[in-house]
Formats: structure tokens, sequence, C-alpha cells
């Protein structure tokens, strides 16, 4: 069983380099293309196996309560923590001190990195070790904070020259704290991490991806323009019953769950691709009155748990719990969501950024079928021979 694993970012940082924007506005809360930096953050996390988002920070720290206390992001529930004063990012780590259980992703709430997060997870699994990423450097050598670094024997050290620097993003087992002062301002980047370099106490990993720091004008500007491309990719919805599992009827606990060998092969595949996942079901058991949606939600969390450990990583699940005949006036709706309807469909790629023409549903009932084609993507029926079109389709799409 792995160990207990947080993510945290931090928030802090009022954001001076950019004038007048981050005097209304903390600068992980600047919107790019209509949604909050920060959730382009946690949505990139929150398809793996963390047990809670936690974030910290000081300035504007109400417009962070707000937004994301008490939410949940595939199931992870994200907590904001408000630092009663600024104490810098190694001492922002104080005010979770006692409520990390293992260890930590730490990352910056401003900057972005597109990159292989299975990679640096098993990277550390493998290293047992406090690591960090690097990425190339070609415009940040006014910020003097970690760069001319580079790895020898799996250890980041300090050079004259190097195109590498830190890319704010660091995985911690929990002694760090044994190097933390308490009740004091610390910086991870010029107190803890050069610290743990000269200590030989830190090992890294390089990446080439995508990178972008939104601290600048420019760079917020560049995030702008540039920052959907990235992400823009191209999705699988699958509908679950019938699909995923066998359709039991009205399966709402764990072990009823008969798995299909050929769907879960088939989402091992294209986890390991840049291709988004999504579960798209209609649940009116929840309406009938057999389960609860509490019932619900936790059979997910334990589902979500078990196709991580298969290596499948769902971005999101999408569940429609009304019926137009069945329930009580909560649940009793003629909704836009149940499918046939194609609500859900349209929020995922809207929210997204879903490449709807590269992008596929599959299902096993006329009403998966008509949703997709309402949402013009394409369908196939849940069949090992459709399965196998689905693989090629991928294939000679990535």
């Amino acid at each position: 069983m792995k160990t207990s694993l947080s993510l945290v970012i931090l928030c802090g940082g009022k954001g001076k380099r950019l004038g007048n924007i981050t005097k209304k506005i903390a600068k992980p809360l600047i919107r790019i293309n209509k949604k909050p930096f920060i959730e382009y953050l946690i949505n990139f996390y929150q398809r793996y196996e963390f047990d809670k988002i936690y974030l910290i920070g000081h300035y504007k720290s109400s417009q962070f309560k707000r937004a994301f206390s008490k939410k949940e992001f595939n199931f992870i529930k994200c907590k904001f923590i408000k630092e009663k004063e600024a104490m810098d990012t190694g001492g922002a780590l104080n005010s979770i001190r006692n409520k990390i259980k293992g260890n930590m992703v730490v990352i910056n709430g401003d900057s972005y990195l597109n990159y292989n997060y299975l990679k640096f997870d098993n990277f550390n699994i493998k290293n047992n070790s406090h690591s960090m990423i690097l990425v190339k450097n070609f415009n940040y050598n006014s910020n003097k904070k970690l760069i001319n670094l580079k790895i020898k024997n799996k250890l980041i050290i300090k050079t004259k020259i190097s195109n590498y620097m830190n890319a704010g993003i660091y995985f911690f087992k929990k002694n760090i704290f044994n190097i933390i002062p308490k009740n004091k301002k610390s910086s991870l980047e010029n107190d803890i991490l050069p610290l743990l370099i000269n200590r030989k106490k830190i090992k890294g990993i390089y990446s080439n991806d995508f990178f972008i720091d939104i601290g600048l004008k420019k760079n917020l500007n560049a995030a702008k323009k540039n920052l959907k491309k990235v992400i823009e990719k191209p999705a699988i919805f699958i509908d679950r019953d019938g699909v995923m599992n066998k359709d039991t009827g009205y399966a709402h606990k764990f072990k009823e769950m008969i798995w299909i060998k050929s769907s879960l092969n088939l989402l091992k595949k294209l986890s390991k691709k840049e291709i988004k996942l999504f579960i798209v079901t209609n649940q009116s058991g929840i309406a009938r009155g057999i389960y609860s949606e509490g019932t619900f939600l936790n059979l997910h969390k334990k589902i979500k748990e078990f196709l991580i450990s298969e290596n499948i990583f769902i971005d999101e699940v999408k569940y429609c719990p009304h019926h137009p005949k069945f329930g009580n006036k909560k649940y009793k709706v003629n909704c836009k969501c149940r499918k046939p309807n194609n609500k859900m469909l349209k929020d995922l790629i809207d929210y997204w950024n879903i490449k709807s023409n590269k992008s596929i549903m599959l299902g096993d009932k006329k009403s998966d079928f008509i949703s997709a084609k309402k949402t013009n993507i394409k369908f196939y029926y849940s069949n090992l021979k459709n399965i196998n079109k689905i693989n090629k389709f991928y294939r000679n799409l990535i």
C-alpha cells in the first residue's frame, strides 16, 4: 500500500511584478480563458492518488477560501489554509505541519508544467528521497532563485552554467519539517532547497515539456495565448454500467462491480497517452431511492482507488441522479443532463477544453448513442470488435 500523499499548492506572494492586475485579485486566481489559473493545476493533478489538496496563502485569502474551501475535485477534498502572516514559501508549510500524514507534492500556484506526473511519481517511489523537477531556462535569467542547476548521479547540483532551472515542483518526505524552522519566515528557493542541495539530500528529474510562470506580464500574456492550446486534448467518454462493468441492475456496492476486462485494458492503454478519460453515467437509482447520492459518491471513491491500482486514471465522473417519473422533488426532474440529453458531455467538453472532433464515446445503450450524436462526437457500442477499433483510432491520432 502506498504512503499517504498530499498535494500542496503555495498561493502566497502579492504578484508585485504584475502591477495593478494583482491589487484586486490574487495571482493564482487570475482568469485564463475564463478559468482561474490555479484550476488548471488542480485539474492536472486530481486524477492521481492524493489524499487531500491543501492551498496555502495569506494575500487575498478570502478569495481562495470562498472559491475552494470544502470543495472536492475528483473525490479529493480541497482545503484552503490561511497563514496568520505571510511566512514565505518555506515557512508557509508550517501551517500544515500537523495536518500532513505522510509525504507531499508541493507546487507553486503561479506556474504550470505539462509533464508526465507518473514518471515523477515512479521516480519518487523508487528513490525514496526529496526530489524536484528541472526545466529548460529560456527567459528567467533575471530570476536568481535556483537557476543554473543540473543533475549528477540523480542528485541536484548547483553549477556556474546550465540551461536548467527549478520548476517549482517538489516531492518532500514528511521529515522535510526537520529542517524547516518553526515560527519563522523561510524560503524554499533561498533557504531550504540550497541546504538540501549542499547536503546532497535532494534528487532530480529533467523535463523538457511546456512550462509557464505567470509572474511577469509577458508570461501572463503568453499563458493567455498558449495555455489553452497546450491543454486541449482528445477524450474518451465512457458509460459505466454495461461498459466498464457488467450491468447487474442498479449496482451501488463495490463488491457488486464485475469488471469487463477488455474495457479496462483499453482504458489502461489510453491512460498512457495524452487523452482525457471521463465516466458519464445515468444513475436513476438515486431518484428511485434504491441508494443515496452519498452512497454513489463513496462507491466512486473506491472505484477511483481500484482503477488507479490498475493504472487507469479518470479525470472526472459526471452523473445524473434524476428521473422524469421517479423520486422526490429534488430528483424527479425532466433534466437536460440525463442521457439521451447531452448536458453532461457538453459541460465536460467546455470545461476541459476537449477536442470533440477527435473524441469518442463508448456506450451500450441507444441513449448513449443519441447523446453522442447530439454532441457531434464519434460513438461506438461496447464490444470487443469496437474496442479494437477505438485502439486503432487513438493509435493513429496520437
